[in-house]
Order: structure tokens, then sequence, then C-alpha cells
């Protein structure tokens, strides 16, 4: 591609931020395709590579509806591919595997979901790639990364649930585990492969240095999330029985008058608000229903307290009220419904495909740049004979680079000024810092990051041992400003004053009550990048309402494909805010270009709820396509068949099988003696078995050892997992083999195995630079070094309490 001015990577300055980047696409999963629809919606030219026959997402329906349309390709499809362009190149051919080095010698990125191994197999791996383009990344996406004892070990979103320790903590004590509905890990891994791509490739460009291999993977992006930094509890807070035990939150998703509606309690102050929404404020008083634990052991009374009022009451009702106490609140989205709630409506979140029916817009907004339109997949093949042709792409002789030792640092000497809170915030800052930035998180004494109450443990100092506060906030520094009063305030401005990117992520009122909106900080500093995260927008009728992850997962209609069909939805638990992080992540990094090439600084917003949206866009797709609503399945799935979670001998344990590739059913059909079912041999045919499969599976693993049955399936070729607790999965080969958790002594805590991001770049993790900061612990250094106070400002601004290292209520 031209050089770029600058050394950004931007075209013109109305153009797309991306509008001068090429990007392969060889992708066979939903992830992988969304991972480049994001550098498509970026402005991006992404070419999707397919095989002779094309995507096999081309034909697919999670009803099972046909595709129709002018172009016969499935909705969800078009979604996914909208803006790209195709071609067809058969990479088991010696000819097609030069026409693909060929056309990567014009590109800047090739992202790829083969599996571990398989590009470099033929012999189109990154080595092979950089000799015919020094500069290309390449972005692999696989289920356990390259390298360690697990790399080649058969895997999906389904089993890998399990082998995190998400599974076993979602259900009822004694019943059944449940996994999670829909391709959320999927999502997750591609957000977080979307924002490490992208900071590589802006790397390789202004340092003129050699193209990295991004090795992404999702078992290590679902580690993280899908079971809320287990590890670190497992680690410093072995007593805690928090995340050990199958449990579902309670209130959580309500049967109402007309309907479901999702309540969330994280803190015990929003419980007690609950209860007065409820018309039962005793039962706030209750010490054995304090805790979540406590009400999950006496579930069955708090249901029926809970039901009295909300089964009397319409969704709206509960809702209005709700929101009137602050208390987090949502009607359960699904696809015949979302698109239709009125802030969605009025916010314009919902756009027309062109294939003729409904999807989420792109999930963030840039300012100064203005989304581009919603374009049509691409036809099987169109751009052939214009890149690959006689005057199509030409190879180029390749300009020597520098090769990288170290992973590379594209915020290198930028500073951020962070307010978030929580999780979603705090985990984008968090990979800033990562990715070479001076982070310094701003909190007060009088109001803490909430996370940091969220440890389950009852100690005196708690506000230290928080596992979501020690895993989003490695490598920053950290200062207490009481922002309620002036001196607090001017502070925080002059840090504003002084820095690249500001982040927030309240609900809008928050920042702007402090007099800290867009225009002031732009006022402040006209180069300063704001990124607000609020859970609903900007504007619109909720743009004041409180939201958490969670709460996303029940409005979206994430936790709708959650949980039993005749039970009630169950809320994912909590992974919608790293999604909605590192959509805020890439996003940035968009924003940060944008400066690079024209100077101009420029508010990005990215609501938690579009995030969420986009994961779940294929309910509505298929509602607004098709006229089917999906729903929750339990532990089957439509992506799978067979798919399931079976018992073996002992107590509570399990075995968790899902074969989502055809090639996979003969060999568990040999396992289970039954050679004539091998004619089942696409998913439909064993989807219509499905109850006849279930039994044979059932009887097959009553009869062995649990992780004995697991072995033997994998040997075979077969996806499965044991279903184990994520303090279980602590000792994964896998994690320590490929070096994931970075120790490191906290002064308070002491030793922790602090989680890296999910990608190694030409085979190391980013450092993450130091622990987790305690409250207030870098006060004077910033107070000194940063903002230029001296020792006795900074005394009388500690007798003031407008700085300090424990929070005000403890004295």
């Amino acid at each position: 591609m031209p050089e770029m001015a600058g050394g950004g990577l931007l075209g013109t300055p109305e153009g797309a931020v991306l509008d001068q980047v090429r990007v392969l696409e060889l992708s066979r999963t939903i992830g992988g395709a969304y991972t480049a629809k994001l550098f498509a919606d970026a402005g991006a030219e992404v070419i999707k590579v397919e095989p002779p026959g094309g995507d096999r997402l081309r034909s697919w329906s999670a009803s099972g509806s046909p595709a129709g349309g002018d172009s016969g390709d499935g909705a969800f499809f078009q979604f996914l591919n909208a803006g790209k362009r195709s071609v067809v190149i058969d990479l088991d051919d010696s000819g097609g595997r030069d026409r693909f080095l060929k056309l990567a010698a014009t590109a800047d990125l090739v992202v790829e979901d083969l599996g571990s191994g398989t590009i470099e197999s033929m012999g189109l791996g990154h080595a092979e790639l950089s000799e015919q383009n020094p500069a290309l990344v390449l972005l692999s996406i696989s289920p356990w990364g390259r390298g360690g004892p697990w790399d080649q070990r058969p895997a999906n979103e389904f089993t890998l649930q399990s082998w995190v320790g998400s599974t076993h903590s979602r259900g009822i004590p004694g019943e059944m585990p449940l996994g999670v509905g829909g391709k959320l890990g999927e999502f997750l891994t591609a957000a977080n492969a979307s924002a490490l791509g992208l900071a590589a490739l802006m790397s390789a460009r202004r340092d003129n240095a050699q193209g990295e291999h991004v090795d992404v993977s999702a078992y290590e992006a679902m580690t993280t999330s899908f079971i809320v930094y287990a590890h670190l509890y497992a680690t410093y807070a072995p007593e805690s029985r928090t995340g050990a035990t199958r449990s579902i939150e309670i209130p959580s998703i309500e049967q109402a008058k007309d309907g479901w509606v999702g309540f969330c309690t994280i803190t015990g102050q929003q419980f007690k608000d609950f209860c007065v929404v409820i018309d039962d404020p005793e039962m706030a008083d209750d010490p054995k229903l304090a805790s979540g634990d406590g009400r999950m052991d006496n579930r069955n009374e708090v249901w029926e307290r809970i039901a009295r009022y909300t089964q009397a009451h319409t969704v709206d009702e509960i809702v209005e009220k709700a929101t009137l106490l602050r208390v987090p609140v949502a009607p359960i989205g699904d696809g015949s419904r979302v698109a239709q709630i009125d802030h969605f409506a009025e916010r314009g979140v919902y756009v027309h495909n062109p294939g003729g029916f409904t999807q989420p817009r792109v999930p963030y907004k840039l300012s100064a740049r203005p989304s581009r339109p919603v374009w049509p997949a691409p036809e099987l093949g169109e751009a052939g004979d214009a890149l690959l042709g006689a005057n199509g792409a030409t190879s180029r002789a390749p300009t020597p680079l520098p090769a990288r030792t170290e992973p590379s640092l594209p915020l290198a000497g930028l500073r951020v000024c962070d307010l978030a809170t929580f999780w979603a915030g705090p985990v984008a800052s968090c990979l800033f810092s990562a990715l070479g930035a001076d982070v310094i998180k701003v909190e007060s004494i009088q109001r803490c990051d909430g996370m940091r109450y969220a440890s389950g443990l009852q100690r005196e100092d708690l506000w230290e041992w928080s596992p979501v506060t020690h895993g989003a906030n490695t490598g920053k520094r950290s200062v207490t400003l009481d922002l309620s009063s002036d001196d607090g305030l001017a502070q925080v401005k002059r840090l504003v004053e002084m820095s690249d990117i500001v982040i927030e992520n309240y609900s809008p009122r928050v920042v702007e009550n402090f007099g800290l909106d867009w225009d002031e900080v732009h006022r402040l500093n006209p180069n300063a990048i704001m990124v607000r995260m609020p859970a609903f927008g900007l504007d619109g009728p909720w743009r004041d309402r409180t939201g958490f992850a969670m709460t996303i997962e029940q409005a979206s209609g994430l936790a709708f494909l959650t949980g039993d069909p005749e039970g009630r939805p169950l809320v994912p638990r909590g992974m919608c805010d790293q999604l909605g992080g590192m959509h805020a992540v890439f996003a940035t990094l968009l924003a940060v270009e944008h400066r690079a090439q024209t100077g101009e600084a420029q508010l990005v917003e990215v609501p938690l709820i579009e995030a969420g949206l986009n994961a779940a866009a294929e309910q509505v797709i298929e509602w607004s396509a098709y006229g089917q609503l999906l729903q929750r399945q339990g532990n089957r799935s439509p992506y799978s068949a067979p798919q399931g979670i079976y018992a073996a001998p002992g107590e509570d344990r399990w075995v968790v099988i899902s074969v989502d590739q055809d090639a996979q059913w003969p060999a568990l059909a040999h396992l289970l003696g039954r050679e004539d079912w091998v004619a089942w041999a696409s998913r439909d045919e064993r989807h219509a078995h499905h109850d006849e499969i279930d039994a044979a599976i059932s009887a097959w693993v009553a009869d062995r050892d649990r992780d004995a049955a697991v072995d033997e399936l994998l040997e075979a070729g077969v996806p499965a997992a044991p279903v184990i607790s994520g303090r279980e999965s602590v000792d994964n080969p896998q994690l320590v083999a490929r070096g994931h958790q970075q120790w490191m002594d906290h002064v308070v805590v002491g030793r922790v195995p602090y989680p890296s991001f999910p990608g190694r770049f030409n085979g190391q993790y980013h450092r993450l630079g130091r622990p987790a900061p305690t409250l207030g612990e870098h006060n004077e250094e910033i107070l000194r070094d940063v903002l230029g106070l001296d020792a006795s400002e900074i005394a009388r601004l500690a007798e003031a309490k407008v700085i300090g290292t424990r929070p005000a209520h403890a004295g």
C-alpha cells in the first residue's frame, strides 16, 4: 500500500480511517469473520479468500431456513461480510498458494482462523509471508494458540467454556450445569484479536519495522472473561466460596406479568433498593439473604417473594420503578423484540442490510469520522479477475526491515487520564498500558472504584483484594482526587490538559455533573481524545440508566439463548465488560490513527450495549430475514450436533461433547459402537436423531471415568472436556507452557498470577509492567512529578482529604 504522511495508515482526511489498508481474510468461523468485519467497517479493503465452493457460512442459518434472496447467501453471512470482496483460491494446490503469496505481497494484514499450525503446514506461515512482504502482520486466531501441549487438541467454543470453568459455575447445585448459548466466546475473541491486530498494524507502519505474528488464543480470551479472574481468587483467596459452586444470580431474570425482566444487584445497596422495588424491604434486613451465596442457598424462598411482586406487574411498570430507584434493570431482549425497544429505535442502533434484513450498526462512534453505510456482501469470487487476473495483484520487491525483539508498543509516549470504573473501562485502559501508554487511574477516597468491593471476602482491607480490580488495572499508576472538591477537580483538569486520552465509563450524567464532558475536555486540551463508554450511550431514553455487563446481556438478547427451554433465561455472567472494553480499544486506536494523520482529536463513544447487540446480532437477523425466533436449547446448539453434557460416575462429574464439524462424527459413532450411524453425515441429520444419539452417549459416558472418557474422545478427534471449576483450571498446562500468567508481587496481596492479554506477538506477550496499584499508591509521585505540586501543597491536600490511601469510610 502507498506510504502515508506522518507514518499513519490513513488516506485522505475525508475517507474512512483504514481506507489505505488491505486485509486478507482466511476465516472458517464466525469469530474470524467478525474480526475481519471490524476492519472492513473501519474502511479497510477486506478480501475474503474462499475455498472452491465458498465459505460454508454462506449457506448457514441457525434456524435452518433456506438462504433465499438474490445472492443465495444466508443473512448472517451477509452481516458478517458486508462490504468485503471475495476471491476463490484453492490453498491445497501449489498454484493456489502461489496466487495467495502474490496477493499477500500487496496486503498489510492477514486474518486467519484455520487452526494452529494449519497455515504453516501449507507453507503460508509468517516466515513465508514475510519473505514476500516484511511489513505484513499475520493475525492468527485458534482455540488454544500456537505452541504448548494442547495446541492441536480438538476444541470449539462450547468445550472451551468448560475447560475455563465457566460451565461448572452456571445452574442449580446438583443439577446438570449449563453452558452459554450462542457464540459469545467467538465474538469476545474477535474483539480481542481486532484490537491486538490493529495495534500490531499501527506499529509496523510507524516504526518502519517488520510486521509481527499476532497469535490469539480463544482459550486465553475466555479464561479472563468467562470466569472473572478466578485464577486470582484461587491463588490468594482460597477460602472464598465465590466462583467455586454452581449458582445463578438472584435476583436476575424474573417472570413478570407479560414477559421477562432482568435485574443486576452487584452492590449491597443495589440489593436493598431492589427489595424496595418489589415492596419487600424486610428481605434486605435478613442476614441470611444479604449475600449472593445466601440467596442461592434459600433460592425458593427468595424467588417466591420476588414473584409476588413481579408476576403482578408488567415489564414496563417494573422497569419504570426500578429505574427511579437506580437499580440496574432491563426488559429481556429477543430476536423479535429487541430492535423495537424505544431506546434502540430512537438512537438508530438497528440499520438496514442490503440483503433485506435488519442488523445492528457498528458498535462505536467516532465524532470526526461518520460510519460508512452498510454495503452488500460479496458474491463468491466477484473480485477474482480484478485481483488475480493478468492485471491484478503484482509482486513487489520486498524491502528489508528491522526485526522486532519485543512486542510492539504503539501507544508508547502517550498519557491516559483513566476515570473509568468497574470492569469494561478499566480493562480497556489496562490494554492501553500494555501497549505502552502511561495510564493514571483517578479515584477518590470518598468514591473508590466500586469494583474494589467485589471480592466476596470479609477483610479489613477488602478494597485491595478484588480480583477484577487486580486483573483490569495492571501497569497503571493510581492517584486519589476528590472531584467533588474544587481542589480535586482542578487537579483532574490539569491532568486532562497533560493527557492524550481521557477515558470514562460512568452513566453520562456523572462526569457531566463534574463539568468534564467532551466540550470541556476539548476546551482544556484540544489534542486529547475522549473515550466515553456509558452502558446505553450518550443520548436516548435510557441515557442515564445504570447498566452493568449482566444488564447488557439481559437487554441485548444474549441471556435469552442461555438456559433450559422450559426455564428462565440465564445471564452469561459478565463477558460483555471485556467485549465492550476491547471494542473500545479498537475504536480508540482508530482515533489515535486519525490524530496522527490530521492532528485532530475527537470524541469516541462506545456504548456497552452496542457491543452486546453485535454479539447477539444473529437473533435479530434470523427474525427479520426469516421470521424465525431463536430459542434456548439447554446444552444443545444449532451450530453442533450432537452437543451436550453427560453424567459420568461419581458426584457432579460431567463430560462435555460438541461435534461442530461433519468430519468429527464418524469417530464418535465408532466409539459408540454404532457404525451404521456414520451415514448421518450432516449436522441436520444428526439434529433429527439427537435424542437417540444422546441416549447412546449417556450410556457410554456412564460406564467410564470422566477424565478417561474425555481422553478417549480427544484422542479420536472429538471436541470434549470435563466440567471443571475455574479453580481447577489454574494449573492448565497450556497456560503454563505459553507463559500466560505474569507473576508479580503485590504489596498487600502478595504473589499474584496476573493474566496476559490473549495474544502473543512473535511468541511474546506484552509485559504488564507492574502489579495493580493500591488505592492512591502513586499520589505523591503523580502530584509532584506530573502535576508539579510541592510538598506543602501535597500535605495540604492530604489534610483536606482531597487525596488519601484509605477509603473515607475506613478512617
